[in-house]
């Protein structure tokens, strides 16, 4: 309901609580995401070519780790293939 004040102290501290992890998820998605739309500039620069599969492959993953080694690996590749092969 908007603009209810809950009553109790409980509620208050778990509304609070669902509030932050609701924004630190929403802020923590939003970095992914654009650090996926990072490496596909990137590659568009450079005019390299990426195709849907690898388009869908770097917007769904979720990893910042890994989306940073891609968005290294954009700036000098000669491929995509080239950013997105991961040593095992």
């Amino acid at each position: 309901m908007k603009g209810y004040e809950y009553q109790s102290d409980f509620a208050r501290r778990y509304v609070a609580q669902g509030r932050t992890e609701g924004l630190s998820e929403g802020l923590s998605r939003g970095r992914t995401e654009e650090a996926a739309r990072a490496v596909l500039t990137v590659l568009r620069v450079r005019g390299i070519p990426v195709s849907e599969g690898a388009r869908e492959r770097i917007l769904a993953q979720k990893d910042p780790e890994r989306l940073e080694r891609w968005l290294e690996k954009a700036a000098v590749a000669a491929s995509v293939a080239a950013v997105l092969d991961e040593p095992n």
